[in-house]
Parts: C-alpha cells; structure tokens; sequence
C-alpha cells in the first residue's frame, strides 16, 4: 500500500466515529429498533456491533504491532449479537466505539514504516497485514452509518 493511499484510509478511518454520530442524530427509540428487513439489524444493534468490532479492531491491530506474527482470532459477530444483549441502551456502546476508534487513530499517526511491514495470520482468511486491516476498519464505520440511515428511514415510513 502506497504513502498516500494509506493517508486517505487513515482519515476516513479518523471520521469514522464522527460519520456514525450524524446518522444517529436525533434518532428516536423507534427509529433505533426499526429492521429494514427480515434478518437485518436495528440501527441499536448496528451500534453495539460496532462497539464490540471496534474493541476487537483495536486489539487485533496493538496484537500486530507488539507482537511477533500473532494470531488474530475471528469471531461470529450475529453470535455476539444473539448473547451480548443487542437490545441495551446504546450509549455506553457508542462511548467505547469512540474511544476504541479514537486511541487506536493515535497509534496509526505514530506507526513506522517497519509497524506497518508487519503482518499476522487471521484464523479464517490467513495472512493479515496491517495494511489489510486498515483496508477494513477504515470503511466499516461508513458501511455501517449508511446501515443506520436506511434502518432509520425505514421506521420512518411506516
């Protein structure tokens, strides 16, 4: 990954939390439990997922940084849904994907070019390089914020 491309996804990864509180603003508790379809999730436990993907997102990227091709595990984010209590107030959740998001932002700023030459091995799709995983975190915020609209407008068409 290229200097330049790896700025862009760091910022887009930086306005992740920011992008995720807009599609949230002013969201009723109707609006927070709306499926916009059958085996979709609310915009409630959109939130709680991101809280506990970021946490986990946070881990994993201290793992391969500190630590000497580290494993990183995954985990069956509907399976964290179904025993996590998904349909808990979100606030401490939203809290956590901030602070998570933001700590780890203050890592990514500080990392050299060995950090980023760094790499593991992800139990479900093998090598796992640094770069891929702010390929992945970098957009998720975004994916899920344009969840939430939609989960939102849902409930206000009904």
């Amino acid at each position: 990954m290229d200097t330049n491309t790896r700025k862009k996804l760091i910022d887009q990864y930086k306005e992740g939390y920011r992008v995720v509180a807009a599609a949230l603003a002013g969201a009723t508790k109707e609006e927070l439990d709306a499926r916009p379809a059958s085996g979709k999730w609310s915009a409630r436990e959109i939130v709680h997922h991101l809280a506990d993907s970021e946490m986990t997102s946070a881990i994993r990227l201290r793992l391969l940084i500190a630590t000497d091709r580290p494993q990183i595990v995954g985990y069956d984010q509907d399976e964290f849904a179904r025993r996590l209590h998904y349909d808990r107030p979100i606030d401490a959740s939203l809290e956590a994907f901030k602070s998570a998001r933001s700590t780890t932002a203050e890592l990514l700023d500080r990392m050299s070019e060995t950090d980023w030459a760094r790499e593991g091995t992800h139990t479900e799709v093998g090598p796992y390089p640094i770069s891929r995983w702010l390929e992945i975190y970098a957009v998720h915020a975004h994916k899920h914020a344009d969840q939430i609209r939609v989960a939102r407008g849902f409930a206000r068409k009904k």
